[in-house]
C-alpha cells in the first residue's frame, strides 16, 4: 500500500464515520458539526485528486457559509428533541429498505466495470505551473457550455418561481415607487400660500386694555 492510498483510506474512513454520525446523532448541533467534518474530509479527498479549486470551494462555500447558517438556525430555534424522536421505529423498516436499495444501486454503478482502477486510475502528476481552475473553466465554457448554461437557466427559473410562490401582497400595504421619488420636483411637494395678517377679537381687546392701564 502506497502513501497516497493510506491517506485516501484514512480520509474515507473519517468521511464514512462522519456521515453516519450526521444521521445517528441525537443533538442537531452535533449532527451539523459532524457534517462540517465530513466536508473537510471530502475536501481532503479532492486535494488527493489534484482538484484544489473544488476542495477550496467546498470548504469556503459549504463550511464557511452554508454550515454556519445551519448552525445559527439550529441553535436559535427551540427544537424539541423528544418530538424529533417520535415515530422513529415506525419509519425504520421503510428507511432500511430505501437504504439497502441505495447501497445496491451505488454498488452497481460504482463497480469495477465503470469506476474501477483499470478505467479510472490515479491521475498522472502535473507540472508546477498546472492550474486545474483554468482547465475546469476551459471544460465548462467549451465542451460543457450548453449544459452549464442550461443549469444556470434552471436555477434562475427556480429562484423566480420560489419568489413568486412565497410573495404575498397585502392590500393595506403602502408601496413607494423609487423612480417616482427621484423624478419629484420642489413644486410637486411644496406650495407657498400668501395670506394677509389679521388680528382677532381677542387681540383687539388685549390692546385696548393695555392702553387704559
Amino acid at each position: 500500500m502506497t502513501y497516497t492510498t493510506a491517506i485516501f483510506y484514512f480520509f474515507a474512513a473519517i468521511l464514512v464515520f462522519a456521515g453516519m454520525r450526521v444521521v445517528t446523532a441525537r443533538n442537531p448541533v452535533h449532527a451539523a458539526l459532524f457534517l462540517v467534518l465530513a466536508f473537510f474530509t471530502a475536501a481532503g479527498l479532492w486535494i488527493l485528486l489534484e482538484a484544489e479549486f473544488l476542495a477550496i470551494t467546498l470548504v469556503l462555500v459549504y463550511v464557511g457559509a452554508v454550515m454556519v447558517l445551519f448552525l445559527f438556525v439550529v441553535m436559535m430555534l427551540d427544537i424539541k428533541l423528544d418530538k424529533l424522536r417520535e415515530g422513529f421505529w415506525d419509519y425504520l423498516p421503510l428507511a432500511g429498505f430505501v437504504s439497502v436499495l441505495l447501497v445496491i444501486e451505488m454498488a452497481l454503478i460504482l463497480g469495477s466495470r465503470h469506476f474501477g482502477l483499470e478505467v479510472m486510475g490515479t491521475p498522472a502528476p502535473h507540472p508546477a505551473d498546472y492550474s486545474n481552475t483554468k482547465e475546469l473553466g476551459r471544460l465548462l465554457y467549451t465542451d460543457y457550455v450548453y449544459a452549464f448554461e442550461l443549469a444556470a437557466v434552471i436555477l434562475l427559473v427556480a429562484i423566480v418561481a420560489a419568489i413568486a410562490l412565497t410573495l404575498r401582497r397585502r392590500k393595506d400595504s403602502k408601496y413607494i415607487d423609487p423612480a417616482a421619488q427621484s423624478r419629484v420636483k420642489r413644486n410637486d411637494r411644496l406650495r407657498i400660500v400668501k395670506m394677509q395678517a389679521e388680528k382677532g377679537p381677542g387681540a383687539r381687546g388685549q390692546g385696548s386694555g393695555e392702553e387704559g392701564a
